[in-house]
């Protein structure tokens, strides 16, 4: 390493590789608690939601909000979107 945390040396594609990975784990753990749909992409849609005004947060945070994203919020964003006509 040049220094830096492993976290600033990683590229766009990089992350984006583990930022799916993480949101694929946690649509896995979803359908073991009985949400057998959930994909990668809902939970992203489910975590980037909270971002649209202020923009990605740093890593962490990004991390952190995924892995603690409870079923109970997921469902009820599931459940906003399909009054506001979103498609999932």
């Amino acid at each position: 390493m040049k220094g830096g945390s492993p976290l600033e040396e990683m590229n766009d594609v990089e992350l984006e590789q583990s930022i799916e990975m993480l949101c694929r784990s946690k649509a896995e753990e979803l359908r073991l608690v009985g949400y057998e749909y959930v994909t990668s992409k809902d939970v992203w849609n489910c975590i980037s939601h909270k971002y649209e005004k202020q923009g990605i947060p740093p890593l962490h945070q990004l991390v952190n909000d995924i892995l603690s994203l409870k079923a109970t919020s997921f469902m009820n964003f599931m459940t906003v979107s399909a009054y506001r006509g979103s498609s999932f």
